[in-house]
């Protein structure tokens, strides 16, 4: 309900305990947005060349997720491009207009997930699940080990502020690694950069905003996402 545009039954109440609850659940939702976005490359690829199916399938990710993700990046790049203090990079963020920064931070990262998949030398249905359900692995780390730092009324994400167990942790990370398989057993290397990569950028929101917000927990994913199909892409053409 919270993370997807997926109509759910009318019966299913909203409620920040089980809000807190689905932290375990990024991963999976990853192998729902990710499988919807192969599925869509799939059948376009019979109509359309390699290129626009690619296009299709970002556009089918934006749209089940409702640009969730890409939303918290913008507002990152608007706070951090902007503002030179705690509380001034805060409060851009929680602003809903999207600026410069914003702008030109979304333009460069589509075009470089863009650029990234066409140069793809393997399958992208697998790599597309797999890399949207370990990339989603980063934000529950991130509230494993940072502190919520948003205490308002206007928070969306406030229920989040929570920190998780280890079990809820670890249950995330079977559901990051599961899809993996589907790359072979090389896939299981993609958990180094993943770590690192989630290491800099807690260590980073921590430096400048004392902990996290939910734009931190989009833009990591974001992040996660891109240089997870850039090491990809650098294994396969190198080293496999």
């Amino acid at each position: 309900m919270f993370y997807t545009r997926i109509p759910v039954p009318k019966g299913i109440d909203h409620s920040g305990d089980t809000l807190n609850k689905s932290t375990r659940y990024f991963p999976l939702i990853g192998w729902i947005v990710g499988g919807f976005a192969a599925l869509v490359y799939w059948l376009s690829y019979f109509v359309f060349p390699d290129s626009i199916s690619i296009i299709l399938s970002m556009i089918a990710s934006v749209i089940i997720t409702g640009a969730f993700h890409e939303d918290g990046f913008a507002d990152v790049c608007d706070g951090f491009g902007g503002g030179y203090s705690t509380k001034k990079k805060l409060t851009i963020m929680k602003d809903s207009r999207v600026g410069t920064y914003g702008l030109l931070g979304l333009l460069f990262l589509i075009s470089l997930k863009y650029f990234l998949l066409f140069e793809q030398q393997l399958s992208l249905i697998p790599l597309l699940i797999s890399v949207h359900a370990l990339s989603r692995l980063a934000p529950v780390i991130l509230i494993y080990r940072l502190d919520y730092v948003r205490e308002d009324a206007l928070s969306k994400i406030k229920p989040i502020g929570r920190k998780i167990k280890i079990a809820e942790l670890l249950t995330a990370i079977i559901f990051a690694v599961l899809p993996l398989l589907l790359l072979g057993f090389w896939g299981f290397i993609l958990i180094v950069p993943l770590l690192i990569i989630q290491w800099l950028t807690g260590w980073f929101f921590k430096r400048h905003l004392g902990g996290y917000t939910g734009d931190c927990l989009g833009a990591a994913q974001q992040i996660s996402e891109i240089i997870l199909y850039a090491c990809i892409l650098i294994l396969w053409t190198y080293f496999l």
